[in-house]
């Protein structure tokens, strides 16, 4: 839930569900709330969040590898070698590509430009 802090924390594209479907999961909380103030702040909590996996799936969007990960059934046996599994990329750079505008958030995320740190 604080992955925007962690510049260690990789999403890959086998993340996704699991990922969409905390993000309904806290919709659905919020939408149950017993007030505005409570529903405003679940959504505010889970922003950081929801940006990033926005941003995975634009990631995976440009490597045309989002058809694959929507259609991972983690039921069955896995190709952990397939690139779905095997590209990662880091949160904090997933969460500011799921930003379109400037937020409260975006200076929050910190990374270094060192490719070999890149590499997942």
């Amino acid at each position: 839930m604080d992955c925007h802090n962690c510049d260690k924390f990789v999403l890959s594209g086998a993340d996704l569900l699991y990922w969409r479907r905390k993000r309904e999961q806290w919709r659905l909380l919020a939408e149950g709330a017993p007030d505005d103030a409570t529903a405003d702040y679940l959504h505010q909590h889970f922003e950081p969040t929801a940006r990033a996996i926005d941003g995975l799936e634009k990631a995976l969007a440009g490597l045309g590898l989002l058809d694959d990960a929507l259609a991972l059934d983690l039921r069955k046996p896995q190709d952990y070698f397939h690139r779905v599994w095997s590209t990662a990329f880091r949160a904090a750079d997933l969460a500011d590509a799921g930003d379109d505008e400037q937020s409260e958030y975006s200076d929050t995320c910190t990374t270094d430009n060192n490719p070999e740190q890149d590499i997942a």
